[in-house]
């Protein structure tokens, strides 16, 4: 899978983050097909074998360069919640100095999902018990903020996760109720779902559009809460629930946004501070699903590169989307970047045939991974002014002892945050600092420009597809997956449905 408290007494945060992103847009960025070197850190474990960060929805660095992680330490876990059976705990990297942020008392597994500007962690941890109603451990959606573990409490439920976290210490999240439900939204415990805001020891209920569930997924900085809500209790066939719409709260009030034809939200991933969100939804009859932006005044499908599905993962300040398309005849996905009304077909590197991209920054910059026939990540990319580049090439010094496999973070500084594989295949959790002008005299950096081969395998913009016909079936078991997927589990997560 899947780490910073400002102090200035003169400045406040809000002011110091708009500074941030006018300084990184006044940068200058190489010429095509000319990148810089980064220096690459192994932010380490707790003595275990693996670290891990979070892929699609999840965000594991800021823009102050500090990281957040799931390490793995030598504890046993009889639950073997994670594979190698051990405990994993949220970890802090800042400044060359990995912390262990705990769990829940006494001996549990933890993990974080999202990380503020100003330090806040949102993520989740057991709490030592069982839930008598799936027999796994249960979790809880907690808070690391100032050394300690906040327990953000629930609804009367067995199981709540906190899924964002906001600058000004506002939570969002799902926690289950009382309730019997059928569908396990949260966590899998079949108890109803409800969306959360939590803030100051307080987590209200932000109720529902209709139906018995809802699931609060991203807040901004000025307190948006992006989400999905049931409408109503009436199974669709084609997907297995009832009707799902996603939502926008702010002031008090849930908006329901309507859909781009079909009746089930795949995932929302990313929001801004404008309060335009991402995912992926399903279109008219329910076969396929694409991308769609929430640009503050209508839903909108961004279209696919020809094929049936595809999804979006990140929206940044300017509105740039990117995520990851099939081509005509669904025969490759590409990673996109969306821009005012045309999908880029970013390309691939290495001569793998598909790709994903994770996040662009507000420079443009994009990462991600690109994968082989079977969708496992292989190579971490960087691609910026139009070249797509393997990030395994960019480090220094170049090390034979590690495979950058996904490229998953990135802020407004330009530094990224991957995931790579030991040749033992252990994984660990890597930050690449760039050799820039923002990054004067960094020890061991390499300041001279790397010239790109530009043999990307890209494609000119083309025009978005509005609801393009599927081809293809959807069954309701892989639907139900896909709705009831839970950002709980780590390294390299599918929802592509397979030809």
């Amino acid at each position: 899978m899947n780490e910073q408290t400002l102090r200035s007494p003169v400045l406040p945060l809000t002011w110091l983050i708009s500074l941030t992103l006018f300084i990184a847009l006044a940068i200058p960025v190489p010429a095509a097909a000319q990148h810089h070197h980064y220096k690459l850190i192994d932010t380490g474990t707790l003595g275990g074998a693996n670290s891990s960060l979070g892929f699609e929805g999840e965000r594991d660095i800021n823009n102050r360069g500090t990281v957040v992680s799931l390490a793995e330490t030598i504890i046993p876990d009889p639950t073997c919640f994670f594979p190698d059976c051990f405990i994993g705990h949220t970890v802090e990297w800042r400044n060359g100095v990995l912390t262990d942020l705990g769990a829940l008392p006494p001996i549990n597994n933890s993990g974080p999902l999202w990380m503020s500007d100003s330090g806040l962690i949102s993520g989740f941890s057991e709490n030592g018990v069982t839930d008598p109603l799936t027999g796994a451990p249960e979790f809880q959606a907690v808070l690391f903020k100032d050394g300690n573990v906040i327990n953000l409490g629930g609804f009367g439920g067995n199981e709540s996760v906190a899924f964002s976290v906001n600058n000004h210490g506002q939570a969002a999240g799902c926690a289950a109720n009382a309730e019997p439900d059928a569908y396990g939204f949260c966590h899998g415990t079949p108890q109803q779902s409800r969306a959360f805001l939590w803030q100051g020891g307080t987590m209200k209920d932000l109720g529902t559009l209709g139906g018995p569930d809802a699931l609060a997924e991203l807040v901004n900085d000025r307190g948006q809460v992006a989400g999905w809500s049931l409408t109503d209790s009436i199974v669709n066939p084609a997907t297995g629930i009832p009707t799902q719409h996603p939502f926008l709260w702010e002031n008090g009030r849930m908006r329901d946004l309507g859909t781009i034809g079909g009746s089930a939200v795949q995932v929302i991933n990313s929001m801004n501070n404008s309060g335009q969100f991402v995912g992926a939804m399903n279109v008219a009859s329910d076969q396929s699903f694409h991308p769609f932006l929430w640009d503050g005044r209508s839903l909108r499908d961004l279209g696919t590169l020809g094929g049936d599905w595809a999804s979006a993962n990140w929206v940044n300040e300017p509105g740039d989307v990117v995520g990851w398309a099939w081509n005509s005849g669904n025969q490759v996905s590409h990673a996109f970047l969306w821009q005012k009304g045309a999908v880029i077909d970013l390309g691939t590197v290495d001569g793998d045939p598909n790709s994903e991209a994770f996040v662009v920054n507000s420079r443009r910059q994009v990462v991600g991974a690109t994968q082989d026939d079977n969708f496992n990540y292989v190579h971490a990319f960087l691609w910026e002014c139009g070249s797509m580049t393997d990030l395994n090439a960019l480090i220094v010094p170049l090390d034979g002892n590690v495979q950058l496999n996904a490229a998953v973070g990135l802020n407004e500084r330009g530094e990224i945050v991957a995931q790579g594989t030991l040749p033992n295949g252990d994984q660990h959790a890597y930050l690449l600092v760039p050799c820039d002008e923002n990054h004067q005299d960094v020890d061991g950096c390499d300041y001279s420009l790397f010239e790109a081969s530009g043999a990307t395998n890209a494609a000119p913009p083309i025009p978005v597809v509005q609801g393009a016909r599927a081809q293809h079936v959807v069954t309701s078991d892989l639907m139900r997956s896909l709705l009831r997927h839970s950002k709980l589990s780590y390294h390299a997560r599918e929802r592509r449905p397979q030809n």
